[in-house]
């Protein structure tokens, strides 16, 4: 472990849909002198410019993230895709971990090995976004002695990260994008204080990551096995009681809030119903081929059968495409009741 810094001087910030142009904000307020470094995770998809497009009006350098590298002080560190950022002592590591909350990079690792390593010495911020990636994370950081910053709900562009995080952590500081910056340039600058012993369950949620361990004699470490089956990798699933927010982990690490469970049935549900208006569809067109083939041959009865079946399949197929066209309809209308209209950055998974 390095010495503990008198000033708390790690800076980690998460974002998703809506977060670019909030952490554009935040970095083109911070001051050129920034006695802290600053390290960045918005979910994205398997190409990024992120550090070009953040370069642009920053007075502090931005560079992607690359593993091994010693950690700077006023520098910005950029998440690059397909790896989690974390933080290991004074360095970064980038692993291939398993995906969590369905990202890689994902938030809660970094904010999660920042807290094991630095601390006190560790300022958290949540940005717009979707579902609840970094609450987990962030409560991490205030058990490990650090603070938390959230972009007040109203001002982000998609509210539910800040919303998630204002529920489940006891936050220290709501801003909206425009006075981060000179929220964090104090902060960075006041004593960290001393950092209490960091808890098991954190210290094996970063060793996951960092790909150090992972069997289900950790999980049952840090839960008890449930009734539900991982998105991811279709394994079991272990029930996480944080606080009084619910988690999971599969046996392969994958991790996952409540929320983000219920979107990833959602999505393979939406699937397999494709699959079923296809297949039906599928099937009337090759019994209707099968039906002209037989009348060409006379055999009118299997024809009208074939016919008949064809009609059936028909009939099935717009059971489904009812189905599908209701649940959109629905998962429509309460999103637009809870945010209106969102326009993504096409960088953004979310």
């Amino acid at each position: 472990m390095p010495k503990a810094s008198p000033i708390r001087d790690i800076v980690v910030v998460g974002g998703s849909a809506g977060g670019m142009d909030a952490v554009r904000s935040l970095l083109q307020q911070l001051p050129r002198d920034l006695p802290a470094s600053v390290f960045v995770v918005l979910h994205m998809g398997p190409v990024s410019y992120l550090p070009r497009i953040l370069r642009q009006g920053s007075a502090l350098p931005v560079v992607a993230a690359e593993s091994g590298a010693a950690i700077e002080r006023g520098k910005v560190y950029v998440a690059v895709p397909g790896v989690h950022l974390l933080l290991h002592d004074d360095h970064i590591l980038l692993r291939r971990g398993p995906r969590e909350n369905l990202s890689r990079p994902a938030i809660d690792p970094l904010f999660r090995t920042a807290a094991a390593t630095h601390g006190s010495r560790v300022i958290g911020v949540v940005l717009s976004g979707s579902l609840s990636d970094g609450t987990a994370g962030l409560r991490a950081i205030k058990r490990c002695g650090g603070l938390a910053v959230v972009q007040q709900p109203e001002d982000a562009v998609v509210p539910f990260m800040p919303r998630s995080a204002l529920r489940y952590v006891d936050v220290d500081y709501v801003r909206p994008a425009d006075e981060m910056g000179e929220l964090l340039g104090g902060l960075v600058r006041e004593p960290a204080g001393p950092s209490p012993p960091v808890p098991t369950d954190i210290r094996l949620e970063a060793a996951i990551a960092a790909q150090e361990l992972a069997d289900m004699r950790v999980d049952d470490m840090l839960g008890k096995p449930s009734h539900f089956t991982c998105p991811e990798c279709h394994g079991a699933l272990w029930e996480i009681g944080d606080g009084t927010m619910l988690r999971f982990r599969c046996y392969v690490g994958h991790a996952l809030s409540a929320d983000a469970v219920l979107a990833a049935q959602g999505e393979e549900i939406d699937t397999l119903l494709g699959t079923l208006q296809r297949s039906h569809q599928e099937r009337a067109a090759l019994a209707r081929k099968l039906a002209e083939r037989e009348r060409v041959e006379d055999r009118h009865n299997l024809a009208d059968h074939l016919e008949n079946r064809a009609r059936e399949y028909e009939e099935d197929a717009q059971l489904v495409v009812g189905l599908m066209r209701n649940g959109f309809a629905c998962a429509g209308s309460a999103m637009n009741e809870d945010k209106g209209d969102v326009s993504e950055d096409g960088e953004l998974e979310r």
